[in-house]
């Protein structure tokens, strides 16, 4: 295990581009180092690698399966006590943007130009010491339920995160995705119940996903919407499968689906035009997707394994940046949706040093 950690160490040192990830509810963990500093992209999806894509679609970096070394080794657990982190000492003026931010989403929805919008804010952290290597097993041993990542590329930077949201499993014509939505902070006291805000927010993922998939599938697979706790929240959860149609391509799907209404809106065009406009910063990665694309390495077949990269951090010298967002539908209330956002910081936090 050790010996694992070195090498990705080693690899670090020398500056060279890497991945070290686990995917959900899994004891392996996978480190993909590429042997050269190389910026390579996915131009067709027919590249084998890992990858790791931008909210606007834009970046689609890629590290090569056929240049780079492929580490696998089981998951030891560690000791550690997860900060408990005192939300109530925050920045006045970043509540007052994201109140004012959501309101005029609310506006937008009551003036009919869409039906759904997914509002984000990011916060920057200042960082003491940090130890990425301590820190994504931090991530392991809190979320196990979710798909931990760290990634790192000399020309983008390192990216940190613990997923819940799968975008697309596909092995031959057999796909995999789900609708996830709603967010609850978990109490241990009350049983979950869901307002119709959460449930309609949900459906609206839902059906935009059946819908869209229908055009490229033979038959398409839906299940009743069951909640799911990744780390201290839940969310609403249906699960969507199906056959692809013979012709129908890996690209054609990634794009339809991405971004999904969980992370954008619907329409999808109309929100994406709004949040681009108003939410006065870029995302990047935030809201883009990675994971494993026609990978080989895992079994005798080419599969693909990607997810939304939600529940992410940016770590840049001395501070991580935090992004956090929700859903926005005519119900909202902007305090109640400030609050959310707090409690999605927290799942980052959580693993910082302070």
């Amino acid at each position: 295990m050790n010996a694992f950690f070195s090498k990705i160490k080693n690899h670090k040192e020398q500056n060279l581009p890497f991945v070290l990830y686990s995917k959900p509810n899994t004891s392996e963990l996978v480190g993909i180092l590429q042997k050269n500093n190389t910026l390579h992209t996915v131009s067709d999806y027919s590249e084998k690698g890992f990858v790791f894509a931008s909210f606007d679609g834009k970046q689609l970096v890629l590290i090569p399966e056929n240049e780079s070394d492929i580490l696998i080794a089981q998951n030891e657990s560690t000791l550690f006590e997860p900060i408990e982190i005192d939300d109530s000492g925050f920045d006045p003026e970043a509540k007052f943007q994201y109140e004012y931010l959501v309101a005029q989403g609310v506006q937008a929805i009551k003036n009919e130009e869409f039906k759904k919008v997914v509002l984000s804010r990011s916060e920057e952290v200042p960082l003491a010491a940090f130890d990425y290597i301590e820190t994504f097993r931090h991530l392991v041993q809190l979320y196990p339920a979710t798909f931990c990542y760290c990634f790192f590329h000399p020309k983008i930077g390192l990216w940190m995160g613990a997923t819940p949201e799968k975008l697309l499993k596909a092995n031959g014509n057999v796909f995999e995705t789900m609708a996830l939505a709603g967010t609850q902070k978990d109490n241990p006291e009350k049983e979950i119940v869901w307002e119709q805000k959460e449930k309609d927010e949900q459906q609206y993922v839902t059906d935009f996903i059946v819908k869209r998939l229908k055009e490229f599938a033979a038959s398409v697979v839906v299940s009743e919407p069951y909640s799911l706790k990744a780390g201290s929240i839940w969310h609403i959860k249906t699960d969507i499968s199906g056959v692809l149609n013979e012709n129908s391509t890996l690209e054609e799907v990634v794009d339809t689906l991405h971004p999904t209404p969980a992370v954008c809106g619907l329409p999808k065009k109309k929100a994406k035009v709004f949040i681009i406009e108003n939410e006065n910063y870029n995302r990047t990665f935030y809201t883009g997707f990675l994971g494993e694309l026609n990978s080989t390495f895992a079994g005798d077949h080419a599969s693909s394994d990607l997810f939304v990269n939600l529940r992410c951090m940016q770590i840049q010298d001395e501070k991580a940046i935090l992004y956090m967002g929700c859903g926005i539908t005519r119900e909202s209330i902007p305090e109640k949706e400030w609050e959310e956002s707090v409690n999605k910081s927290m799942t980052m936090k959580r693993v910082l040093k302070k």
